[in-house]
């Protein structure tokens, strides 16, 4: 074997410096010469150690490479300290073994260099004898050109290649560069270049990487390529692929927060699909922990299954301390340690007092926030409607506390109509111009306001002398506006004397009071046409007020209450029957025979409210305590209508105690004298005008009825 030339000068410059080794700290332990070898020492011995405990390719070849400068400091070190050359010229001695022994590494060094590896001694293959004729004839084989030409690849990368050559190059790549990834074992990325200049890869999968580095197939994911500055290509020329065998066996044990979320919120079947954590914060005062996400396409709008998101990260899905805040392709969920809208926040005449806009604080949300409600439309220059709707014992007279004594402190009439007496509402029409209990004093106060829409439409102005259409916060108006509240309005909608008349007035309000402000705001259970509501008179209930939705019983009737008053209406938050905050395990307890925790707290008030641009809040409204005194939330003085209204409305027969009975001829045409109390009551029509009422006939329930019933239509 051919020594190569490197070798032979190393060892002479061994044999050269030996002599100097032992000379220079016996003479000169200060000198240049000496400190330099000191230091070629130090730094050969700093390169030893990192080589020893590197674990990257070459490692052996840097140990042997300073391994003599080492050495040398550890002879020279020996030579100082020895007086003279020492004992039998150890000095000596010591410097000529380290040119020998420095000279036998000095091959071993060079085994891992490119360009001074020796070449394979291989027996050459015996020529066959074969003819003149056949020796000319033969054609000579083309020389394989190598798969990779040489680029500097380190012992890793080569490594790589050839396994990736033994698998047969799949997908038709060639293997460029090979990656380790710090801290892990196994795991690496690869760098895949179409083996054909020019031409797309098309048919790698996977499943081909996986199977040439013998993992599985979850455990590697194709990535693209792209263009970098330093001059590396990119394109469907281009493949990276990431193998991560150890990254995914403690993904799966211990996955962080994100790869959590990744991995059971935003696939394809979890609760978020498509969407990225982007921070969790924890608020250690208001005891609540936020996940922050957003949509990866941010023109998709997210669609999220709470129950679910809950379950992924593993967290009680609990109705009332899990909230959900949809802000375009970003939303916000907010897990509470106790339910946050069980709180009470009691109503003050500061919260209610409307702002130059006509906005007062009517309750907060989940995450602390006021939330605002309007007693007039400033941009509309108009009055507003007011759609309240929920189940008994809900909150809503609660809410109509809140909302007169906003529209008193600000100026406004009210009237409250009820299908009967009870205690709220005769306390609140103590601080309210007039309050009724009963289908017809409903009707009446409907037949006033609708009258005085004419009124004011012929009542001058003082400033010009000539009728205008209301505008709210106007000094010059010469009028103030008007509220009519109508609680259980769907239940006088069906009473059997003045229900249609009711719901006739009423529709026709919602469409022309607002100009000449008059608001009209109904509260019931059901916002449908066969309750009493018409799909006209439902659609300006909607989009001039914001809609205040209680408790309907159950999520679906809560969301086909809003339906129409949102942008989507599959957004709607829950409002549980009772926040019960979920205790232990509920098959811990079913197998110790244990009952359930009894811990619920009633939801009342607790509303959903519509706000202009379509999002629906979850809030709690304000609590007015109707066992103390309501004086504080409200005015000092009642407002009333003004003297000229009163007085046109008097000329009309309109304005009078609306609690005394029918006077007649009032709803029914006037009755003949032969006629008996019954007919009296029902005998003509339900509308003004005497159109005649239609006639009151029995349910049909079966086909015999329904048979007797055509009979009676024969002549």
């Amino acid at each position: 074997m051919v020594l190569p030339r490197s070798v032979a000068l190393e060892r002479l410059a061994y044999t050269l410096t030996a002599p100097a080794l032992a000379i220079a700290p016996n003479l000169t332990p200060d000198g240049p010469a000496n400190i330099a070898v000191l230091l070629a020492g130090a730094a050969g011995t700093a390169n030893l150690i990192h080589a020893a405990t590197s674990r990257l390719p070459g490692s052996g070849q840097r140990i042997l490479r300073s391994f003599p400068l080492a050495l040398a400091a550890g002879v020279d070190l020996a030579a100082v300290w020895t007086p003279g050359y020492g004992p039998w010229q150890t000095d000596v001695l010591l410097a000529a073994g380290w040119a020998l022994l420095s000279g036998v590494f000095a091959p071993l060094s060079r085994t891992g260099r490119r360009g001074h590896r020796p070449a394979p001694v291989t027996e050459l293959p015996a020529i066959p004898a074969v003819s003149l004729p056949a020796a000319l004839t033969a054609r000579a084989e083309p020389q394989k050109e190598p798969l990779h030409p040489e680029d500097g690849a380190n012992l890793y990368t080569r490594s790589a290649r050839e396994v990736w050559e033994r698998a047969g190059l799949p997908g038709g790549t060639l293997l460029v560069k090979a990656i380790p990834h710090p801290d892990t074992k196994r795991d690496l990325t690869i760098l895949l270049r179409s083996k054909d200049p020019g031409r797309p890869i098309r048919s790698l999968s996977p499943a081909d990487v996986a199977a040439a580095f013998a993992v599985y197939e979850q455990e590697v994911a194709l990535a693209p390529v792209e263009q970098q500055t330093e001059g590396r290509q990119g394109g469907p020329g281009w493949l990276q692929a990431h193998i991560t065998p150890d990254a995914t066996a403690r993904r799966a044990k211990a996955p962080t927060l994100k790869e959590r979320w990744a991995d059971k919120v935003a696939g394809s079947k979890g609760g978020a699909p498509g969407s990225e954590l982007v921070a969790r914060t924890r608020d250690e005062e208001r005891g609540v922990t936020f996940y922050r996400a957003k949509m990866a396409d941010e023109t998709e709008v997210p669609r999220i299954d709470l129950a679910k998101v809950c379950r992924g990260l593993g967290i009680p899905a609990d109705d009332s301390c899990v909230f959900v805040l949809i802000d375009g392709s970003e939303f916000l969920i907010s897990v509470f340690d106790t339910p946050p809208l069980s709180q009470i926040f009691p109503a003050t005449r500061e919260l209610l007092t409307p702002d130059a806009k006509g906005m007062y604080v009517c309750g907060y949300t989940t995450t602390g926030q006021p939330v605002k409600n309007m007693i007039y439309q400033h941009d509309k220059n108009a009055a507003r409607h007011g759609l309240i709707l929920g189940v008994s014992r809900s909150g809503k007279t609660q809410f109509f506390a809140n909302d007169m004594a906003a529209m008193s402190l600000a100026g406004q009439v009210v009237w409250l109509g009820t299908v009967r007496k009870d205690e709220k509402t005769s306390v609140l029409g103590q601080y309210i111009d007039r309050q009724g209990s009963n289908a017809l004093w409903m009707a009446r106060s409907l037949r006033a306001a609708r009258a005085l829409c004419d009124i004011r439409a012929e009542m001058p102005w003082p400033h010009d002398g000539q009728p205008h259409d209301y505008k709210p916060g106007d000094p010059r108006c010469p009028y103030r506006q008007l509220n009519v509240f109508g609680d259980e309005f769907m239940t006088c909608t069906k009473d059997e004397e003045y229900g249609e008349f009711i719901q006739t007035i009423a529709d026709d309000l919602t469409v022309t009071g607002l100009k000449y402000g008059v608001g009209f705001n109904p509260a019931g259970q059901s916002p449908f046409a066969h309750d009493g509501f018409s799909s006209g008179m439902k659609a300006n209930l909607r989009q001039n007020s914001r809609a205040v939705v209680f408790n309907m019983g159950n999520p679906s009737s809560t969301r086909k209450a809003v339906e129409g008053a949102m942008e989507n209406p599959h957004d709607v938050p829950t409002i549980p029957t009772r926040y019960s905050q979920q205790e232990g395990s509920v098959i811990e307890r079913a197998m110790r025979g244990e009952a359930d925790p009894e811990n619920g707290v009633s939801t009342g008030g607790v509303a959903i409210i519509v706000l202009d641009n379509g999002r629906a809040v979850l809030m709690r409204s304000l609590f007015a305590d109707f066992d103390t005194d309501l004086a504080k939330i409200f005015p000092d003085e009642v407002v009333h209508l003004t003297d000229y209204e009163i007085s046109e409305l008097d000329k009309r027969g309109l304005w009078f105690d609306w609690n005394e009975p029918e006077r007649p001829g009032e709803f029914h045409p006037a009755p003949d004298d032969g006629d008996d109390d019954e007919s009296r009551r029902r005998g003509g029509g339900g509308k003004p005008g005497g159109k005649p009422a239609a006639k009151h006939r029995p349910e049909v329930t079966s086909a015999r009825q329904a048979l007797e019933a055509i009979k009676t239509l024969v002549p």
